[in-house]
């Protein structure tokens, strides 16, 4: 999993820059791909006991989620004196958490970095969900789940979308429940139970051979598909030169070694936004919105 915590500010005199999977960078923000949590406002704090540490963390903010990758034992006390965070499991689509979220480590058994403001309101980004472990035909859904509820990003009831890849139904079923029209496509067959379900019209065909002029004008581009990132974005390419859909939304995965040449193509899409999602996998997460949610 490429998973990073990047502290942007108030980090020159760290001596090192990794701290497991904490990354200390120095200057602006910057849009990253990879970080599950950015930390926007990190100070360097040294104390002398765990009630200082305390201390200090309290005044600095109200709900803190500890990064422990050495001095488990001594971060754990500390922690056990903050107020305590409760889980935050949301549902599909429901409201976010009100409060914002801080987070902090130990850098030695003397030290603290601590970040009062953090770009999720999850703690260290780690998103979680009340899960339905009995209907989707695999876990792949939790990753739109997390897209559509976390980013507001969305198709409206009634839209047409399309589903590449979709086998066995994982986001067929999110989108058919969502209200939308679903063409659904992949070489393999649907789950039986996805594929009984309403407003779902299946083609057991290669996406690949699929023309934009095959379906129309549809609403929304979803893509799922197992293939190299170059031959996924030939296909996005060749549905927005056709002006037949503008929203997308695809998983960019990666074969092996990260492709960042093939990253980087993607990068250059006008209206992109491409983030690793904390239900990403060894993929990216791509979204392209022109049109806003009704």
């Amino acid at each position: 999993r490429h998973t990073r915590y990047i502290s942007v500010t108030g980090v020159q005199t760290c001596a090192l820059p990794i701290y497991g999977n904490l990354v200390l960078t120095d200057g602006p923000i910057q849009k990253s791909v990879w970080a599950q949590n950015i930390w926007l406002n990190a100070e360097i704090v040294p104390f002398d006991s765990i009630s200082q540490a305390a201390k200090a963390l309290k005044s600095m903010g109200k709900l803190w989620a500890l990064y422990s990758f050495e001095n488990h034992r001594r971060a754990e006390l500390i922690q056990e004196q903050l107020p305590k965070l409760r889980p935050r499991v949301i549902d599909f689509l429901g409201a976010l958490p009100a409060d914002k979220l801080g987070a902090w480590t130990l850098l030695d058994k003397n030290t603290l970095l601590a970040s009062s403001e953090t770009d999720s309101l999850f703690p260290l980004g780690e998103v979680a969900f009340n899960e339905d472990k009995k209907t989707p035909p695999s876990r792949a859904y939790l990753k739109l789940w997390e897209l559509l509820t976390v980013y507001g990003v969305r198709p409206s009831p009634g839209q047409k979308v399309v589903d590449f890849g979709s086998c066995p139904g994982g986001w067929t079923w999110v989108l058919q429940q969502m209200g939308c029209e679903v063409i659904s496509i992949d070489r393999a067959p649907l789950d039986d139970k996805i594929a009984a379900l309403p407003r779902i019209r299946f083609m057991k065909t290669n996406a690949f051979n699929v023309k934009p002029e095959d379906l129309g004008k549809i609403d929304w581009f979803f893509s799922d598909i197992i293939c190299y990132p170059e031959k996924l974005l030939e296909l996005v390419k060749n549905w927005q030169s056709s002006g037949l859909c503008s929203n997308f939304v695809c998983t960019i995965k990666f074969q092996g070694k990260t492709d960042y040449e093939a990253l980087e193509k993607f990068q250059s899409l006008e209206d992109v936004h491409i983030r690793h999602l904390y239900h990403n996998k060894h993929e990216v997460t791509l979204w392209i919105r022109k049109s806003s949610p009704s």
